[in-house]
């Protein structure tokens, strides 16, 4: 994780992507499929997330899947907690 994690959460969407995979993993185009976005901009989105390391990538033959990485999120909210001990 780098420090554009706090930068990449400050984008409505981008959370929107991290509450939806809260649940479990979503393929590129189920994540798409939620939003009234361009394929395009929702994978920017994605690549900005998965640029500072809160998402992790996987692919499986043609399809990418996307997940959570918690680790960096527990970073954060470590951080966060630290910020308002």
């Amino acid at each position: 994780m780098n420090n554009n994690a706090w930068g990449a959460l400050s984008d409505d969407t981008r959370r929107e992507i991290v509450i939806l995979l809260r649940s479990r993993p979503h393929t590129a185009g189920e994540i798409s499929d939620q939003f009234s976005l361009s394929p395009a901009t929702v994978s920017h989105h994605l690549s900005v997330l998965k640029g500072c390391g809160l998402l992790k990538c996987e692919r499986r033959a043609q399809t990418l899947i996307y997940s959570l990485n918690l680790p960096a999120f527990r970073a954060l909210q470590k951080e966060l907690t630290q910020l308002f001990s």
